[in-house]
């Protein structure tokens, strides 16, 4: 007798199908899986064992062979323990194929018969639903990340005894129709520093106010004490909110990496990797091929202090994600695809004791380690940088001022930045594309600018010696000066401005 149950299990950033056979035949008691399964699958027979006999089924003392195809691909993980046990009941007579035909199931078992949670469930819904299965069976606490998924039948279950009483139509489990949207962790407001409460710095404010408008990258640097990292916490504060499409990419993203596995992420990421983590860690790899901070900031903010006391080695590699917003993780048995489009917001010193140009301050390093200390950020790295500015220092005049408790700065900044964004939906025809997202070739095409200003462009890139892609870093930042005003073209005074942070 021959069963077979539907499954599903991750695969990097998308799923595969799954099919479990199973095999009853006479002979010595065994229980034997095969089908390219790693260590975690095959310690499943012990799982499925107890949970069959302890929710009350009784084990097949007979030999039973599961086969998981296709044999050719690696499984790894506890995904396949639920459709595994299912096989089992239908070859020992507890359940018929009828009972899950056109249905896909998956989820991990515990000893007693309980289904846990799992790793990357939006991945698994969706390849489910590509394949047009009527009816996807989760672990129950996965179902709120599961309800992301739209046109599919989703329901969760907490125990391999009530999915078999659900399947003998004799109890109804929970749906995705009825749990809804829940939300996650909330977005506070006030939870972080506002542009009001930062002294100061009104130029290195105008400076963020347009790398979010436009999605730039910017590198702050100054002086300890400047308020380098509060600018950068102050921009997480101005981001625009999470789109639907957005939400379940990222919420995806921090289910495969295991950081949330009941939860739907409602809130742009703020990622801040300290300077010690490893490349792994930050670009994502490891044996699994999962996904590092680079995919994990996403559409949002990937906060890099002090950006000269991170290896070369991992500052070079963000050199890929930066230009293709995505991320490519090869391995001998597999290749993966994570989206990496973030917000790159870096801070430095003008050197390694921070005082260099500081009056009241005397520099401590030499002309050979000042220069050691700003090459850490190779040319071709800087090259990426939309822009750069400088964070002055403040006086302790400054420093005595009230802030605003009123947030007036802060508000009228996010109000720019709304209508930029709405004026780059409008002409790119969708949302989530911005203005530093375009191509050198759509730059040519989409934005325009008047005749003295591509005059100015062209004396500055032959003065500054401006490489093709600072060329049109250039033209996409001052198009989002230019959205901020509400200018429907880019003037002289938008490419002047612009050109001010193209300076190393």
């Amino acid at each position: 007798m021959i069963s077979k149950i539907h499954s599903m299990v991750p695969y990097g950033f998308e799923g595969k199908l799954v099919e479990v056979e199973g095999d009853m035949n006479r002979g010595l008691p065994a229980f034997n899986i095969v089908g390219m399964a790693n260590k975690t699958i095959n310690e499943a027979k012990e799982r499925v064992r107890s949970a069959i006999v302890n929710s009350g089924f009784s084990f097949p003392d007979k030999k039973v062979t599961i086969n998981l195809a296709p044999a050719e691909l690696l499984k790894d993980g506890t995904y396949l323990d639920l459709p595994i046990a299912l096989a089992i009941l239908t070859l020992s007579g507890h359940l018929i194929k009828n009972d899950t035909i056109n249905r896909a199931f998956v989820g991990e078992l515990s000893l007693n018969g309980e289904i846990r949670p799992l790793k990357g469930i939006i991945n698994i819904v969706e390849v489910a639903k590509n394949a047009g299965y009527d009816e996807i069976y989760v672990p129950v606490k996965n179902l709120s990340q599961a309800s992301l998924v739209s046109d599919v039948e989703i329901y969760g279950v907490d125990t391999l005894q009530n999915l078999y009483l659900a399947l003998k139509n004799q109890l109804e489990l929970p749906s995705a129709k009825e749990k809804g949207r829940a939300p996650g962790q909330a977005r506070i407001v006030g939870s972080g520093p506002f542009l009001d409460h930062i002294r100061g710095q009104s130029l290195a404010k105008r400076a963020i106010e347009i790398a979010v408008a436009g999605h730039h990258n910017i590198l702050i640097s100054g002086p300890p004490g400047s308020g380098k990292t509060l600018l950068a916490k102050a921009a997480a504060n101005l981001l625009p909110e999470l789109t639907a499409e957005e939400m379940v990419t990222i919420t995806k993203i921090y289910s495969i990496a295991g950081l949330s596995t009941d939860e739907v992420i409602t809130e742009r990421p703020f990622r801040s990797p300290h300077h010690t983590s490893s490349s792994v860690s930050i670009i994502g790899g490891g044996a699994m091929a999962t996904p590092g901070e680079i995919s994990l900031a996403h559409k949002g903010i990937l906060f890099l202090d002090e950006i000269p006391e991170f290896p070369r080695s991992v500052l070079e590699a963000l050199r890929q994600p930066l230009e293709d917003r995505q991320i490519v993780i090869s391995r001998a048995n597999k290749k993966s695809v994570y989206p990496a489009d973030f917000m790159l917001v870096a801070t430095m010193n003008p050197c390694p004791c921070g005082y260099l140009g500081d009056a009241t301050h005397e520099c401590t390093c030499t002309e050979m380690q000042i220069q050691n200390y700003q090459k850490k950020i190779s040319g071709p790295l800087f090259d990426r940088i939309d822009m750069n500015v400088a964070a002055e220092k403040i006086s302790n005049e400054e420093l005595r001022v009230p802030i605003n408790s009123k947030n007036a700065i802060h508000n009228v900044v996010k109000n720019n930045i709304t209508g930029a964004i709405l004026k780059q939906k409008l002409r790119y025809g969708r949302s989530g594309v911005y203005n530093s997202s375009l191509s050198s070739f759509e730059v040519s095409q989409k934005l325009k600018l008047e005749p003295t200003a591509e005059k100015l462009l062209a004396n500055a890139s032959e003065k500054l010696g401006l490489s093709a892609r600072s060329y049109f870093k250039t033209i996409k930042v001052a198009q989002t000066i230019a959205d901020i005003e509400g200018s429907d073209i880019i003037r002289s005074k938008h490419l002047a401005e612009a050109l001010t942070y193209r300076k190393r």
